[in-house]
This record gives C-alpha cells, structure tokens and sequence, in this order.
C-alpha cells in the first residue's frame, strides 16, 4: 500500500488556504493538503520526524514570521533538504522570485484570481515537481 501523496500549505489567510485547498482537490484527489496558519505552526508541524510532506506551498507576506524567514528555518532541516517549497504569493515582483530562489525555493506560484486558473497552475507545477499520478 502507498502512501498518498501530502503538502503543507503555510498560509495566514483562510480564505486563501480554503481556495487552495479545493483547487488542489480538483488538480489532483490523492494529495492530502495539511494547513499551517503561519510559519511558526509550520515549523511546529515539521519538527516530529513522523511527519512527512512531498511538497511545501509558502506564502511570502505573512504577519510574525515572513514566508522567507519560514524558508530559511525549513532549509535548514536537513531531512527536507530534497522536500520540494513552492512559493505561493500575491505578490509577482521579479525581486521576489530571485531572493526566494537563492533562499531554497524550487518554484514560485503567484496567486491567480480564479479557482480554475490555480487548479491548473498547481497540477502542472505537480507535474513538474514530480508529484501528480497520472
């Protein structure tokens, strides 16, 4: 039996982790999305070693810990050295996907304004990170 396919959405916006949530639903059904309000309940989340995900989708303005603050802490941990963190933002500044990209992040999703548009961006970026089961 496998194990099905999980992610850790760190998001501070609950409208935001709703929409994502049914849009990963429709990009993919196998994937269990795991929701963290901010990057201090991620870290919280990560730090069991029983805890695994296949994919990290960050927010990048989030109040307390920022989503590159949150990056730095996940890169530093070892056992998600190959953990694939997907930047998940509104904002589209070129600056931004730079400064995430030296940070660790292996791709950057800027926040559409359809459900329709993100369920397609999240099952071709499954695709590219290896994660969606055809």
């Amino acid at each position: 039996m496998h194990r099905a396919i999980t992610c850790l959405l760190i998001d501070d916006d609950a409208d935001d982790r709703e929409i994502f949530s049914m849009a990963l639903s429709e990009a993919d059904p196998g994937v269990e999305c795991v929701m963290a309000g901010s990057g201090f309940d991620a870290l919280e989340k990560l730090k069991p070693a029983a805890f695994v995900t296949d994919f990290l989708f960050l927010d990048l303005n989030m109040p307390g810990m920022t989503g590159r603050e949150c990056l730095k802490e996940i890169r530093r941990m070892d056992r998600l050295d190959n953990t694939p963190v997907i930047v998940y933002s509104t904002s589209s500044v070129n600056r931004d996907v730079q400064e995430t990209r030296k940070l660790g992040a292996n791709d950057y999703i800027s926040k559409p304004t359809s459900i329709s548009e993100l369920t397609a961006l999240l099952a071709s970026c499954l695709l590219r990170m290896g994660g969606k089961r055809e």
